[in-house]
């Protein structure tokens, strides 16, 4: 039987559920676009397949999935419009795209971006999808400790324990704290990321921030590769995946244009 494949492009609150992925105690994000597709469609056999997992009340302003079905869509933007409808107001999707049927939204990315939001002023609209933190920080020093990340690869201090993954290396390509008004904004690229591994990072460099650790202190916690020697994770309301990167032959292939 032939199928057709499909990319979808996305974005998310992530405040009302347990994360993308489905979860048997909670809401998920994968859970809710499954319900869709399948109802939509009409096809009970269609799984949702996510670029990555956010972790439970993280959001996404851009996330990528990918969906197989057995008769191609006639009209997208029409089949957008009725999912859209169906959908919590809490999840968007902005545009569904033909690929061939070997591409993979998670397996095919070559890099995933995040950034955090971290607000040293008090403002009433910004403190849901902002972390609230009275006080200046040395955002220089934030910004020397946030250069050595790039020198390693094992990043075990900064992962959720006893998680199901085969190795915690990942390579990170850039991160880097900017100053906008009130708010410190810290993004991070990664070809991979660890399970709470962007808030367990944005809390220890707030340590030094605040003069509570050194950067030795910070290039030593991540040799240690011990969850329990690196700072408290931020709050997850504050973390949004901003941007998901596949290669460009891939993107002239997939007819794919993020």
């Amino acid at each position: 039987m032939k199928i057709f494949r499909y990319f979808v492009r996305l974005s998310y609150n992530g405040k009302n559920y347990h994360g993308w992925q489905i979860q048997p105690n909670g809401n998920s994000v994968q859970a809710e676009l499954t319900k869709a597709f399948r109802l939509i469609l009409r096809q009970k056999n269609i799984e949702i397949y996510g670029a990555g997992r956010t972790d439970a009340g993280v959001h996404a302003k851009n996330f990528v999935a990918h969906f197989d079905v057995e008769n191609e869509i006639d009209d997208i933007p029409q089949m957008i419009y009725k999912l859209n409808g169906f959908l919590p107001k809490d999840i968007a999707i902005h545009d569904i795209y033909k690929v061939k049927n070997n591409a993979h939204s998670r397996f095919d990315a070559k890099s995933r971006t995040y950034q955090y939001f971290i607000s040293i002023c008090k403002e009433p609209f910004s403190q849901e999808f902002s972390w609230y933190l009275f006080g200046e920080m040395n955002l220089e020093k934030m910004n020397e400790a946030a250069s050595k990340l790039m020198k390693y690869r094992d990043f075990s201090s900064f992962s959720k324990l006893h998680t199901q993954v085969k190795t915690n290396n990942c390579k990170i390509f850039s991160a880097q704290w900017k100053k906008i008004d009130c708010m410190l904004i810290f993004e991070i690229t990664a070809d991979r990321f660890l399970r709470n591994m962007v808030r367990a990072i944005v809390g220890t460099l707030v340590e030094i921030g605040k003069g509570k650790i050194s950067i030795d202190d910070f290039e030593e916690i991540i040799l240690s590769k011990n969850r329990s020697k690196a700072g408290e994770s931020a709050p997850a309301h504050a973390l949004f995946l901003t941007n998901i990167e596949y290669p460009e032959i891939n993107i002239s292939e997939l007819n794919m244009n993020f």
